[in-house]
């Protein structure tokens, strides 16, 4: 019994342990690297909770000091992770500091300070709420089940005004995933307090080279535009998200509106949205900046797009949401895990940089310490508060882009719709300098 709880003891503080390596630029290791350190940051408690209990063990089999000094070790290392994760709060306030009103600013302080110690026995978001209905399997364009989408929304939601709505992109790197699997302690929220909420499937790799990805979410767009409002949803106000392959698609989405080379057949078709919130994304296939120096993504790509870098430049240009920047562009709220190794922090901070320079709209940041890729998949203390900074942000989109908002408070916001009329981005124009490797 004893030599059983040594081991166990040895293996929870080396996962508690391995989030302080750093080893994140070992792309060799990155997707590893990333199963090893996931839930270990964003289960902190979960695991300080086991690391009492073997250190209980330890005690009562009597194993050697050194087996209950390791323990106590381990139960040290995350409880650690835990502190740092309670400093999301703090982070996330900063980072709307400005963008909200006062009366929505000190409600999500109240908020975030109601949830800095939560603590779920089961974190996996499957259970739909109570108050939510969710209306599954509905087709959207020709590809069966790859474009179907479910809509959640409030059961009391019946009859009421029109409600803002969240379009949800799944991640898995363009080549795995479903709707049901991503984003659903967002979309519970907000579904929960109004919200209408559509999360959709589309095509993937290897079968489907890109751009087949955005031409689906474009279509979605289109779909919801028509479609919302049957269930009660605004399609004057829609605000798009999702993480990792899917913040790639809906920030290269809310920065391409109307643009026919994404909309093949529907050309005609409005698809800007409101606003867009990306959660750890790839958002420039060229790395043009190196800022990624990751080959193993590069790889990876090479199978999205159906062709290298150096072959179809213009092609990984087009795919590439730092391209598609322009003064015109919607509010965003980039969030982004300062640890993560399968989209680097860096790509993310480029991009904020760049859109910020030329775009008229907000353009909100939150670097999170300790937090790892797909971090909002699990209901974590860390998700918890994020989705709380987040449905503040949509709520302030959604409020300024009521037609009846005063004046002042759209000034103020500086949320604009994009011009259908603004100037194609640089990878359409004749110059083409900027693609250029400095």
């Amino acid at each position: 019994m004893a030599r059983i709880v040594a081991v166990a003891v040895v293996f929870e503080a080396l996962i508690g342990l391995l989030p302080h390596l750093r080893m994140r630029r070992m792309s060799f290791v990155s997707v590893p690297w990333f199963f090893a350190t996931w839930l270990t940051l964003e289960l902190p408690l979960h695991h300080l909770v086991l690391s009492i209990a073997l250190c209980a063990l330890a005690v009562l089999s009597k194993a050697p000091f050194w087996v209950i000094g390791v323990a106590m070790l381990a139960g040290g290392m995350h409880l650690g992770h835990f502190v740092i994760a309670d400093r999301t709060a703090d982070i996330l306030v900063n980072s709307l500091d400005g963008f909200l009103s006062r009366e929505r600013r000190e409600a999500l302080s109240s908020a975030l300070k109601g949830l800095r110690r939560t603590f779920h026995v089961w974190p996996v978001a499957m259970m739909t709420p109570k108050a939510v209905r969710v209306a599954r399997d509905i087709a959207y364009g020709p590809f069966k089940k790859r474009n179907f989408l479910d809509v959640y929304s409030a059961k009391e939601n019946a009859g009421d005004a029109p409600h803002p709505v969240l379009l949800q992109i799944h991640g898995g790197g363009w080549t795995v995933g479903h709707k049901r699997q991503q984003g659903r302690p967002l979309m519970h929220a907000l579904a929960s307090r109004g919200w209408v909420c559509v999360a959709i499937n589309y095509r993937l790799s290897p079968w489907a080279k890109f751009p087949d990805h955005i031409v689906d979410v474009k279509r979605a767009i289109a779909w919801v535009k028509a479609n919302i409002h049957r269930f009660g949803g605004d399609p004057a106000r829609i605000v798009i998200t999702g993480g990792s392959a899917g913040a790639h698609l809906s920030a290269l989405a809310a920065l391409s509106g109307n643009e026919p080379i994404f909309q093949p057949g529907f050309e005609e078709e409005d698809t800007s949205v409101a606003a867009c919130v990306p959660f750890y994304g790839v958002y420039d296939f060229l790395d043009r900046h190196n800022d990624r120096q990751d080959l193993s993504l590069r790889m990876f790509l090479r199978t999205v797009m159906g062709s290298s870098r150096e072959s179809s430049r213009d092609a990984w240009d087009r795919a590439s949401p730092l391209s598609w920047i322009h003064p015109n562009a919607p509010p965003f709220f980039v969030i982004h895990g300062r640890d993560d190794c399968l989209a680097w922090i860096e790509e993310g901070r480029r991009f904020v940089e760049e859109l910020r320079k030329v775009s008229k709209n907000p353009v909100l940041f939150a670097e999170l310490p300790n937090a790892q890729h797909a971090f909002d998949v699990v209901h974590s203390a860390r998700t918890d508060l994020t989705v709380e900074a987040v449905s503040a942000f949509v709520n302030e989109v959604a409020d300024a882009a009521m037609p009846q908002a005063p004046a002042k408070m759209k000034e103020r916001r500086r949320v604009l719709r994009p011009s259908a009329e603004r100037p194609a981005p640089p990878l359409l124009r004749k110059d083409n300098s900027h693609n250029k490797q400095g």
